[in-house]
């Protein structure tokens, strides 16, 4: 795991000291950060994110001619717009949301021809996004022609079922504008349509004997939750489903914890049930944590709390990875112990996302410069690279209230 990972060597636990920031001088400089208070230290974490914000604008905004040659929320522009929105939510600068909406309407213009439905990498979450940035404008025009647009994307049969391109992706894209925008902005039939479309082909493709529900994404059936079970299942909790509807989605996640890993890691596909890897979202036990957690929200059922906390140990032990962002990176894995803290209460799990949060912003940028760390492939962007970084430092500012961008409601 060594070239996957950091070691973790941080303490289980730290007590924050009750001493002023400036008065704490001796030690390392991230033990200093973890003893901080967390008045202290979210003061330090909205700075920086502020400050990664207005770089992470300038190189993929400001130097670009303001062109959206890749438009997408998961490598390309529309990550930055969403950016500024979370920076407008915390701070209230108009300036941000002015801009997010500038950057919106280019991506508008270079979607176009998409045929990609998502909010992830599709038109959808370029129309929605517009349409709840345009809400908090009050311009109604531009309102209307969002949700005009939006209501102009649909599925078709040939994508898949799956998160990042296919059917699960564009209903996640529903619910957004009815969270931001109210219930019935996207009717509840068109909601029903999509994801009765989701379970039937789930329950096509099952095998009877095994999981109830199962997909195929390019002959892979993926259990993650980029273009597998656990994405899927996720954005069905959200939606009002039938009572053998539930029941098919319990039964799955019941499936996918009854073959987990002895360590409590999860495979990355249903056909390779010996390689132990991938602690991701995208593939792996943070990904499903998250699922685990909206289960629990669901059903009630302990059994979901507990692997939901057995797969956060594996998070904690092997999640400091070489990486930075959020789809495969330390700042999507600490959104794992966000959501066992909001659920449970426990400080613990706050301390273990202030944990990782905390090496990043004391140790990212020197491990990057030095090799040692990989900035993302798309260095600023949204889902591998800094992007996502400059967003969790933002909702570290507000843990109780921390979302997974594009993926938590």
């Amino acid at each position: 795991m060594a070239d996957r990972c950091f070691p973790n060597v941080l303490p289980d636990f730290v007590t924050e000291e009750q001493e002023e920031e400036d008065k704490v001088t001796n030690g390392d400089s991230l033990m200093k950060l973890l003893s901080m208070p967390y008045t202290s230290i979210s003061k330090q974490f909205q700075r920086s994110g502020l400050d990664l914000k207005e770089t992470i604008v300038m190189e993929t905004w400001g130097l670009s001619g303001q062109i959206a040659q890749d438009f997408t929320l998961y490598s390309g522009i529309l990550g930055t717009a969403l950016l500024l929105f979370k920076s407008y939510q915390v701070t209230s600068n108009k300036s941000d949301l002015f801009l997010c909406f500038e950057i919106v309407k280019a991506c508008d213009s270079a979607s176009l021809a998409s045929r990609d439905v998502t909010f992830i990498c599709g038109r959808a979450g370029v129309c929605a996004l517009g349409a709840v940035a345009a809400t908090h404008l009050n311009d109604k025009a531009l309102l209307n022609h969002y949700l005009s647009q939006f209501r102009e994307i649909k599925p078709s049969r040939t994508h898949p079922d799956e998160l990042l391109y296919g059917r699960s992706g564009f209903l996640w894209a529903c619910l957004f504008l009815n969270t931001h925008m109210g219930q019935g902005t996207v009717p509840n039939t068109t909601i029903r349509a999509v994801a009765s479309e989701i379970i039937k082909n789930g329950r096509a493709f099952a095998k009877k004997g095994g999981s109830p529900l199962m997909y195929e994404w390019y002959g892979e059936r993926y259990w993650g939750a980029a273009h597998g079970l656990a994405g899927i299942m996720h954005v069905l909790l959200d939606v009002e489903l039938k009572p053998d509807e539930f029941e098919d989605v319990k039964g799955t996640l019941k499936y996918m914890i009854n073959n987990r890993f002895p360590s409590g890691n999860y495979p990355t596909t249903e056909e390779d049930r010996k390689r132990d890897v991938l602690v991701h979202w995208c593939h792996g036990a943070s990904g499903i944590a998250l699922t685990l957690v909206k289960a629990v929200k669901i059903f009630g059922d302990k059994e979901f709390l507990e692997a939901a906390i057995s797969a956060a140990e594996v998070v904690w032990h092997r999640g400091l990875l070489k990486r930075v962002g959020i789809c495969h990176g330390i700042s999507g894995n600490a959104y794992v112990f966000l959501s066992l803290y909001q659920i449970t209460g426990n400080i613990e799990f706050l301390y273990k996302a202030k944990a990782f949060a905390c090496f990043l912003l004391d140790r990212a940028h020197k491990l990057i410069s030095a090799g040692e760390m990989h900035g993302g492939d798309s260095s600023y962007s949204m889902f591998e690279g800094m992007g996502g970084m400059a967003y969790l430092f933002l909702d570290m500012t507000d843990p109780s209230n921390a979302r997974f961008p594009a993926y938590e409601l």
